[in-house]
């Protein structure tokens, strides 16, 4: 049994055309997402479907009830594949993950979906906290244009300031080309 596991975070509606909160590249993320996830299918590795959903039921995005928070159909999980509900950016915050992950004797995470700068980031840094070998997959990942004390940052900064901060001293940064 591998000990890979391929965390596929927030590729939900909500991001997508139509959605309340789109993302640049969003599209071309979930295509590379999807590969991988058909690849993580081949070879047995574990996948564990994680998407958002806001606490509070009048929330402006990710509202409970909604079909901003259905994962996007490019990007669905099969048969008994794992789904795990959030409500913090950190994945393993108050959910089943880390147990689930301990339980099969997952050694290695594989992290792709969004927001590069918010859940992909949290995520992979409580991955490799909890002593996980983590990488994360950049271009199946998308963000968004920020404004941070009246400067707009356009999302590829965005996306480029994450990875090269995981990149820094948490994870193993690549292409979906370049995966094993």
């Amino acid at each position: 049994m591998s000990k890979r596991a391929v965390l596929v975070v927030d590729l939900q509606c909500e991001y997508f055309a139509g959605g309340k909160l789109p993302l640049n590249n969003i599209e071309k993320a979930a295509t590379k997402a999807a590969g991988v996830i058909k690849k993580a299918r081949s070879n047995g590795d574990l996948l564990v479907h994680i998407h958002h959903e806001s606490r509070s039921p009048d929330a402006p995005v990710f509202t409970p009830g909604t079909g901003g928070v259905n994962i996007h159909e490019s990007v669905k999980p099969q048969g008994e594949e794992p789904v795990i509900l959030k409500n913090y950016p950190n994945a393993f915050r108050e959910t089943p993950l880390k147990d689930m992950l301990d339980a099969k004797g997952i050694e290695e995470v594989v992290v792709i979906g969004a927001m590069s700068h918010m859940c992909i980031e949290a995520t992979s840094r409580a991955a490799a906290d909890f002593g996980y070998q983590v990488t994360v997959l950049e271009d199946a990942c998308a963000t968004m244009d920020l404004e941070f004390n009246g400067i707009n940052v356009p999302a590829a900064q965005v996306h480029a300031a994450a990875m090269a901060a995981l990149a820094f001293a948490y994870a193993t940064v690549q292409t979906t080309n370049d995966y094993q």
